[in-house]
């Protein structure tokens, strides 16, 4: 129920105006358009405590006097002014990952998403009156006058696509889609095809918020869009139920799936054109259906050129770890390997090193599961398992291509393993990736695939183990902590001169967040003779280690303290992330 569409109809029921005031200002509500509650104020009909307190007791949120409030700016900049205006809300507190939000409507559920969105924080709702709350935030918000006040965004129009969606009954035609997406056309189409509408601003939402991926899951009575950014999962909005087969057809549609098929998982790519604020641009998702108890769930990955780093002295590396890499990838032959758990970035750094490696002279040949990004001048085959194109029938055969360099998207059974060893053995650069925690245990893992360690100590040149952090957003003021020279911090164990906590003020551009992008860090063992001594001597990956440490080796949780150190993150990053 949005009560401040229907104000006239709560102060009816208490007898506090009479039938035919109702009806005179439901008229002008309908006449001129303007909110009820001004309506009703400007009528003397009603005063700001006679709306505060219906509102409060049908809502079962407690009513304040915004008037009688010491706002803290630092709380109010959690979410931008465009945003607090378009909604009538405005932050008034904040306990612990608690929002205390002031609202003219606190039944408005688009408003309270947009606010969790935004702040990553849970939202209380309470009652002030409209007229209080642009007060405030006229007040609040006049400093930043002359700050640059961006447009509706593709989630606002998301946002009204779905209030539109709510008036407009059950009977929704899923249509065949453009090829190109718009954020103004989207605003300014009428009512025609809203499913094709939401899910378009949806896609466009997630690039401008910098999404890598967005989930698409069904419950029992409701259903959730969540974005991933920088790692971190985020509801964005909740449609309702009835709206599920409209939005999973219409995706199934654009990824060219089978809409009849509801019972098996499915993949597919959606190519499209983006045409955002005057720039057109060519992305990728890549699409999951997978069906679960109360429908089919769907993540589409964002595959976005231009998120792609293809320099390697831009992707995080200390330099001295950065002159290693580069010399095991200017070498002819051998295996470097790149190692992490599930979007760690590992694809991102071969890529880089196959751009640095991309020359005329070179053939390079790629075996991926499934092809990313297209790079000119590489030759790369997508695996296809179900006919046995698989990682090791394609080895055997791109061997015979004359290749120079091979990446091996990734190791994951023996008879890969065997193939990538011996190619490094018999004069080409192999680039493949594993998923073990550190570079030491990498070995380990290659031991246990049964491949011979003398092998292994005479195939691998360089071994990268690499995590992903987040960025603190350069947009945002940092406040410096100092720990002092003798400062230890009791998580690391490493004393630390000045660590940077998280932004004190939190900015639009990253959702309030204090967060945007994000940076690697990485574990670095190449190869020594030392370390080719322990390997065939079979060593436990803790005397590697050890020795690779010495050999100036900086584990994750180091190279992590140096970013800190940097300004670039700050140390609950490095902690989350790093063991």
């Amino acid at each position: 129920m949005n009560m401040a569409l229907h104000l006239e109809a709560l102060l009816l029921r208490e007898g506090r105006i009479t039938p035919d005031q109702a009806e005179s200002a439901l008229a002008r509500h309908h006449r001129t358009g303007d909110p009820m509650a001004v309506v009703l104020l400007e009528g003397g009909l009603a005063t700001e405590d006679d709306i505060t307190s219906v509102v409060s007791r049908y809502s079962g949120a407690p009513a304040i006097d915004l008037r009688a409030f010491a706002l803290e700016p630092s709380v109010v900049r959690l979410i931008p002014a465009e945003t607090a205006s378009r909604h009538i809300v405005l932050p008034v507190g904040r306990v612990g990952r608690t929002l205390t939000l002031a609202m003219a409507d606190p039944t408005n559920v688009f408003a309270i998403d947009d606010v969790k969105f935004l702040t990553g924080l849970d939202v209380e709702p309470v009652v002030a009156s409209e007229r209080a709350i642009r007060e405030a935030m006229a007040a609040c918000y006049e400093a930043d006058e002359d700050a640059e006040r961006p447009g509706p965004t593709a989630a606002d129009l998301a946002v009204r696509v779905l209030e539109e969606l709510g008036t407009g009954g059950d009977n929704l035609e899923v249509m065949g889609g453009a090829e190109e997406i718009d954020a103004a056309a989207l605003e300014q189409h009428g009512g025609d095809a809203p499913i094709i509408k939401l899910v378009h601003a949806l896609l466009l939402s997630a690039i401008q918020k910098g999404a890598s991926d967005i989930h698409i899951e069904p419950y029992e009575r409701d259903m959730r869009i969540r974005f991933r950014i920088d790692g971190r999962l985020h509801p964005v909005m909740a449609p309702p139920v009835r709206f599920r087969d409209a939005i999973v057809s219409r995706v199934k549609i654009m990824a060219r799936l089978d809409i009849a098929e509801k019972r098996l998982p499915q993949d597919g790519r959606i190519k499209t054109r983006f045409a955002d604020r005057g720039r057109v641009r060519a992305l990728d998702f890549r699409v999951s259906v997978l069906p679960t108890l109360f429908g089919e769930k769907i993540v589409l990955r964002v595959l976005d050129p231009d998120a792609l780093r293809l320099d390697v002295a831009e992707l995080g590396f200390e330099s001295a770890a950065l002159d290693r890499f580069e010399r095991a990838i200017a070498l002819p032959w051998g295996m470097v390997l790149v190692t992490g758990p599930t979007g760690s970035g590992k694809t991102s750094t071969l890529y880089a090193a196959l751009s640095r490696l991309n020359v005329p002279g070179i053939n390079i040949v790629t075996v991926e599961d499934p092809v990313e990004f297209s790079l000119a001048g590489v030759n790369q085959v997508p695996v296809r398992e179900q006919i046995g194109l698989t990682f090791a029938a394609v080895l055997r055969s791109l061997l015979r291509q004359d290749p120079n360099v091979i990446l091996v998207g990734e190791i994951r059974d023996a008879e890969t393993a065997a193939m990538a060893v011996r190619a490094a053995l018999t004069g080409h650069l192999v680039l493949s990736t594993l998923h073990t925690n550190d570079a030491p245990s990498t070995i380990d893992r290659l031991v246990t695939m049964g491949v011979e360690p003398f092998l292994v100590a005479n195939a691998v040149s360089l071994i990268a183990a690499q995590r992903l952090v987040r960025r603190i957003c350069p947009a945002c003021r940092p406040a410096e902590q100092a720990a002092g020279a003798d400062g230890e911090s009791a998580v690391t164990g490493l004393r630390a001169a000045t660590l940077r906590q998280a932004p004190a003020r939190r900015c639009p551009r990253c959702s309030g967040s204090g967060f945007r992008g994000r940076v690697a860090v990485f574990e670095v063992m190449a190869m020594s003779d030392r370390l080719r001594e322990l390997i065939v001597a079979r060593s436990p990956a803790s005397a590697l280690r050890q020795q690779a440490i010495e050999e100036g080796m900086l584990t994750l949780r180091q190279s992590g303290l140096e970013k800190v150190r940097q300004g670039v993150t700050t140390l609950d990053e490095i902690v989350t992330e790093t063991m």
